[in-house]
């Protein structure tokens, strides 16, 4: 249970623990993430790989990156959940889709407070791609 009601569960098959700058960390195979909002709304996040810090709940997930949200799915190599910013950041051939069209980027960075989705590239002369259904 995080401070504003909203709840965060992580599993794995495998993790080994060990302690950098005095936080533990935590390295994690097969990942299983859920957070679940003060309002019962649940975001999935699966990944091959991940490391978690215990301290402040922060997890940055890598390689096979799934997440899901309601109707909403994301998929890419790299997502770095920040609770103590309230927001995800996805990114490394982010790829979102969902009941009105697909979307293709390089960057996504989810408000988990609005659920706002900012969609972007690194290079700003290259351009999004999208495709409605």
């Amino acid at each position: 249970k995080l401070n504003d009601n909203s709840e965060y569960v992580i599993t794995s098959a495998l993790s080994e623990i060990f302690v950098q700058n005095n936080i533990e960390l935590v390295l994690m195979n097969k990942v299983n993430a859920k957070f679940k909002d003060k309002n019962n709304n649940t975001l999935t996040i699966t990944s091959d790989e991940a490391e978690f810090n215990s301290s402040i709940y922060d997890t940055k997930f890598r390689k096979n990156v799934k997440v899901i949200y309601l109707d909403h799915k994301i998929y890419s190599e790299k997502l770095d959940l920040n609770l103590s910013k309230n927001n995800v950041i996805v990114y490394d051939n982010a790829i979102y889709e969902g009941l009105q069209g697909d979307i293709k980027a390089d960057n996504m960075i989810i408000d988990l407070i609005t659920k706002n989705i900012e969609i972007f590239m690194d290079n700003p002369k290259n351009k999004i791609i999208g495709k409605s259904n």
